[in-house]
């Protein structure tokens, strides 16, 4: 019986370096075959190619420097693995192509003056594709059979959304099955896939985790191992909570959960491709390589094992208010507001309603776009629309939060008890979370007093 692929991915923070380039190879020795590596770009470099395409249409000069800054950084990395002067000239001609490729794009952009929304996709895809071009040819140096295969080789197909597309894995399922079907390691890009009429689409920013879990289901993996430099999740940010413990295991949904409010282990859409499949996500640390998964997200949690895992936050969010005498009453107003932010790319994370108001939270960064588009609709039975981001949002999450007694009673005790107000909670919306909205100022303390209060008392590990 042919044996089940392995997905594995590496994000850009694995890949500052030629220490971590190497590292990363070192893991990949590690695996048999079949393998299916799904890269990301070098840290910082979609970065770079966003900032280019904003002001290369005024400064052809920036697409010089920005090739001489991709090929030296890459050679600097080549020449740590491979001695031969031929060889290294070979790998560095192939990324020249490439390098090329996202030069004559970047030229078509400067003289337009403009840039195309498919073309924008289209060049932001090349930090990925640079880096598993190099991947592949590092590899190959140290004598492992592999391939790089592109998405757009493999079929990985799209809703046709530019930016923030979505995988359709039905549609792509026999085609990268077929593709990705050799007893060998696959060197794949991630972050795009590609449109029904073959246009690039990103798939939001950090979508590589998508990506990857996406092609897992397809191929019917029997994992997808995530490789952090960091020790998988934990039950808060150390960097805020010194005594913060490791997650060991967890569920799909708070997984998700987790990533949504703010944790940064994985991107909050990798658990949806892999619903019903229950296809593990194993979480590993890169600079402890042979001590196994850190944190194991499974599709259900074992019996037993409920609880509150984590507690998350963050202080990227505004908080829109709706305010008027007949908000209650009144049909539709949510839905005309929700259209609108919808129609201008304005994402909702969620919404409180009350009798006389709608207090919507969303991203601080499209505060300013949603608040412009909410007072040009002159809602009916709204007297004002005020904009806030004074907000930080906490959030606990755990299975079976709705049947526990007493959390929430423990949550706003000790935030009385340290003198914290809280302006928005709601429980209820998830099964296995539940947020509440404090002064940006107060966030920390906040998430301190919480984790207390939830973990005081616990073993050492949130499992």
């Amino acid at each position: 019986m042919k044996r089940k692929p392995i997905v594995v991915k590496f994000g850009g923070s694995n890949m500052k370096t030629s220490r971590d380039i190497r590292l990363i190879v070192d893991v990949i020795k590690r695996y048999e075959t079949p393998l299916i590596v799904v890269v990301s770009a070098l840290y910082g470099l979609t970065d770079r190619l966003a900032g280019t395409v904003r002001s290369v249409k005024d400064d052809a000069g920036l697409i010089v420097r920005l090739r001489q800054f991709l090929l030296e950084a890459k050679r600097d990395i080549v020449e740590q693995f491979i001695s031969d002067p031929a060889k290294i000239k070979a790998v560095m001609d192939k990324l020249s192509v490439r390098a090329g490729e996202l030069e004559r794009y970047l030229k078509a952009i400067h003289l337009l003056g403009q840039t195309p929304e498919f073309a924008e996709d289209l060049i932001l895809s090349y930090g990925e594709r640079l880096s598993s071009s190099l991947l592949e040819s590092l590899l190959k140096a140290e004598g492992l059979d592999c391939e790089e295969v592109l998405p757009e080789d493999m079929g990985l197909v799209t809703d046709g959304e530019f930016k923030n597309a979505s995988i359709d894995c039905a549609a792509s399922r026999a085609a990268v099955r077929r593709r990705l079907g050799r007893n060998t390691i696959h060197v794949v890009p991630g972050f795009y896939g590609i449109s029904p009429d073959g246009k690039v689409n990103l798939l939001g920013r950090g979508g590589s985790d998508y990506s990857a879990a996406a092609i897992a289901r397809c191929v019917e993996a029997k994992s997808l191992d995530v490789w952090k430099d960091v020790d998988g999740f934990m039950s808060a940010d150390p960097g805020s909570v010194p005594d913060a413990r490791p997650v060991r295991r967890m569920s799909y949904r708070e997984a998700s959960e987790l990533a949504y409010f703010g944790a940064k282990i994985l991107h909050p859409r990798t658990m949806e491709p892999l619903a019903g499949t229950g296809i593990p996500i194993r979480v590993h640390n890169i600079n402890d390589a042979g001590a196994g998964a850190v944190s194991l997200i499974e599709e259900a949690v074992p019996a037993g094992k409920g609880g509150v895992k984590s507690v998350a936050s963050t202080d990227r969010i505004g908080v829109l208010h709706l305010d008027g005498p007949g908000l209650g009453t009144k049909p539709g107003v949510l839905a005309k507001a929700a259209s609108a932010l919808d129609a201008a790319g304005i994402n909702i994370k969620s919404v409180i309603t009350a009798q006389t108001a709608i207090t919507i939270l969303l991203s601080d960064t499209d505060l300013a776009p949603a608040l412009k588009t909410l007072e040009r609709l002159e809602l009916a039975t709204v007297a004002s629309v005020k904009g806030g981001r004074d907000a930080a949002l906490v959030a606990a999450v755990g299975e079976g939060m709705r049947r526990r007694h007493g959390i929430l009673a423990r949550i706003t005790g000790v935030l009385a008890d340290e003198g914290i107000n809280i302006k928005i909670m709601a429980s209820g919306p998830s099964e296995v979370a539940a947020y509440l909205v404090v002064r940006r100022s107060e966030r920390r303390r906040a998430e301190n007093a919480i984790h207390r209060a939830l973990f005081r008392r616990r073993a050492k590990t949130a499992d």
